[in-house]
């Protein structure tokens, strides 16, 4: 068993240790499924029934910069700005009409109250906490992957319950984010801020119960204790 586990990581480690090569298998995984962003972002407004919005955009079509007002924005291209993202919707006609109009626009997925939710950590842990959980029986959801970091969609969480969480928990890194009730995450087929694509490490599948997702609860551990293992303790932020 442990030298399957073994050989298992080794290929996600491969696949992922540096960003050009997981720009690539990303880039290569979104022609393939050759949805646009308006395909996707209609398949999770209507069929998903997640809350969507376009994400601000960058600059120019090669510019590192973001169209937002903020020249220092660390999140160029990733983010919520106009509209806002109260805006979020599942209604298919007003994510046409986004679209129609930003044809290349981000793909938001507004986190919380019905929505899933999200524990986003560095690519190279996430992919060892995904082995360790596989390893133990535990049913994973979608999994968002970009070249520096992957998100694991969970079941909507409350702000009160993921503190109670994590105050029980004598070290929490500060590399692992929390997409939660006001929060958004980057969906396929965007472009990560850092540069490369965003795609799915496994795609949501609907089956008779619906679109499954683990609780936070269920996961947090595996992730905690893969991120304390990242180089750096995993105290660095990459976005």
């Amino acid at each position: 068993m442990r030298e399957i586990l073994g050989r298992r990581l080794q290929r996600l480690r491969d696949r992922w240790k540096t960003p050009r090569a997981a720009s690539r298998a990303a880039s290569a995984a979104a022609e393939a499924a050759g949805r646009s962003p308006l395909d996707e972002a209609l398949r999770c407004a209507t069929l998903l029934r997640w809350p969507v919005l376009p994400g601000v955009g960058r600059a120019g079509a090669d510019s590192a910069r973001c169209a937002c007002p903020d020249p220092d924005c660390v999140v160029p291209g990733a983010h919520p700005f106009d509209p806002g993202l109260l805006a979020a919707t599942t209604d298919p006609k007003m994510v046409a009409w986004w679209w129609a109009k930003r044809p290349s626009a981000p793909l938001l997925l507004a986190t919380g109250g019905t929505a899933p939710c999200a524990v986003s950590l560095p690519a190279a842990a996430a992919a060892l906490a995904v082995v360790r959980l596989d390893a133990q029986g535990m049913r994973l959801g979608p999994i968002v992957a970009t070249p520096t970091r992957w998100a694991l969609l969970v079941a909507p969480y409350s702000l009160e319950r993921l503190g109670e969480l994590l105050y029980a928990k004598d070290h929490v890194p500060a590399s692992l984010r929390f997409h939660g009730e006001g929060g958004y995450l980057l969906l396929p087929p965007s472009t990560a801020s850092g540069g490369g694509q965003v795609c799915w490490e496994r795609e949501p599948a609907t089956g008779e119960g619906g679109l499954w997702l683990p609780d936070v609860e269920a996961v947090v551990d595996a992730l905690v204790e893969a991120s304390s293992g990242a180089p750096g303790g995993g105290s660095r932020l990459a976005y």
